[in-house]
């Protein structure tokens, strides 16, 4: 059936607001086919480009401070490279040495007499990472609840803990939640045996007053009385600037937006999954799951295995495609990484969490580290590695605005005899 009949015959049967007969017409008919170029958003890739490695240095910060004697050598941390995310060809040893401002390299002989590079954090990086302890300490119950609100989303309330531990950088969960976190609150979570035989995490008590989404917070000030009052929300909208978007498209997408607003957090069971109000319910899902997320924004992969917890239909992920003025896909570092437009303006993020104020400053800490190191500030030592060259100067300041340029970087001048990390475990 043509689109415009359609919407002929849906505005004749009343089904843009929340009445019954509307409802069941919509569930009659199926989804409208209309496809949305995708268009790149230059300022939304640089936010994304950005962080390219900031994660794999954060989550090598935790693991190396967990430590009580303060380092580790490469041949251990080379373990946990499936949780870096690091291109299949760089070593992990040359990522750290990239940042000799948070990472200390020194050596130690093994029984063979070869000098073991082992690492640790500088006495900078050990004060910045306690102050993210003390922020995570003070958001816990801000963490807890983004937690919780995760797995209320879910149809059981269960989620595999390979599934959190893929989201828990985005959500601002310790790197070790399952052992300084959980076990804090066994009236709330509990550890589950999945069919599967993996392990999950199970929320055993409901919260009313956290199942309520963003949007539908956001609706008195944002959406209009007779459409909080019919149920009909709508998303707030932003394209890319030269978007082209044609009238067909329009006035599909004004339609659309008039649709009952299924709470992410209600059962959608009664939907045809083939129809556009079941797919504004999926939209619901993944804006409220955005929400969630500090910087509002996750990996695409991250979500790929949601499907059958948040009771999606198949290639449900579909939906960021077909809404690119709700969500951005950027394809920057080799990934896809979906971002919720309305958390940014340009390049900034609109709400920032005192979790993401720390992250920054690891940032400028990686690029500063970065920087001083290609232009010669740290220069080899016989006995402990790398140390500051006191006869060089600060860079200009102007240097505190380049881009990485990790991909233009040679290191073979710091590459170490010991080869342990030359054998590559590919990343999850």
């Amino acid at each position: 059936m043509a689109w415009w009949s359609l919407l002929d015959r849906a505005r004749a049967s009343g089904f843009l607001c929340a009445h019954k007969r509307g409802f069941i017409y919509e569930q009659k008919f199926g989804l409208v086919n209309v496809k949305l170029k995708w268009v790149k958003d230059r300022a939304l890739d640089v936010v994304v480009a950005g962080e390219r490695d900031l994660k794999a240095t954060c989550t090598l910060v935790s693991i190396i401070s967990s430590n009580p004697h303060g380092g580790f050598p490469i041949y251990r941390l080379s373990r946990h490279r499936g949780q870096l995310s690091l291109p299949h060809d760089i070593r992990l040893a040359t990522f750290i040495r990239r940042f000799p401002n948070i990472f200390d390299e020194f050596h130690v002989l093994d029984s063979g007499g070869t000098r073991v590079p082992w690492f640790r954090l500088t006495p900078e990086a050990r004060n910045l990472h306690q102050e993210e302890l003390n922020a995570l300490q003070e958001n816990e119950m801000d963490i807890l609840n983004r937690l919780m609100k995760l797995l209320m989303l879910t149809c059981d309330r269960i989620l595999p803990l390979q599934t959190i531990d893929q989201l828990k950088w985005d959500l601002g969960l310790p790197y070790d939640y399952c052992d300084s976190l959980l076990p804090c609150y066994p009236e709330l979570f509990s550890m589950v045996s999945l069919p599967d035989n993996r392990a999950g995490l199970k929320l055993r008590a409901w919260d009313d007053r956290l199942a309520v989404s963003q949007l539908e917070k956001d609706a008195p000030l944002n959406q209009k009385e007779e459409d909080v009052r019919n149920g009909c929300l709508a998303f707030p909208i932003g394209f890319t600037r030269g978007f082209g978007l044609k009238r067909k498209c329009m006035k599909w997408l004004e339609e659309w937006q008039r649709l009952p607003y299924t709470s992410p957090y209600s059962d959608a069971s009664h939907l045809d999954s083939r129809t556009d109000v079941s797919e504004k319910r999926i939209v619901g899902v993944f804006h409220e799951l955005l929400h969630l997320t500090l910087q509002k924004k996750t990996e695409r992969k991250n979500v790929s295995n949601l499907r059958k917890p948040l009771s999606c239909p198949q290639k449900f992920t579909k939906v960021f495609e077909r809404h690119p003025g709700i969500f951005y896909i950027s394809k920057k570092c080799d990934t896809q990484t979906v971002v919720l437009r309305e958390a940014y303006d340009r390049q900034q993020l609109l709400h920032k969490h005192g979790l993401v104020e720390i992250r920054e400053r690891f940032a400028r800490m990686m690029e500063n580290g970065f920087l001083d190191k290609s232009r010669g500030l740290y220069k080899r030592s016989g006995i402990n590695g790398l140390e500051v060259d006191p006869s060089r100067n600060s860079y200009d300041d102007q240097l505190a605005d380049a881009e990485f340029k990790f991909e233009s970087e040679s290191d073979c001048n710091l590459l170490s005899e010991y080869d342990s990390d030359e054998t590559m475990h590919r990343p999850c």
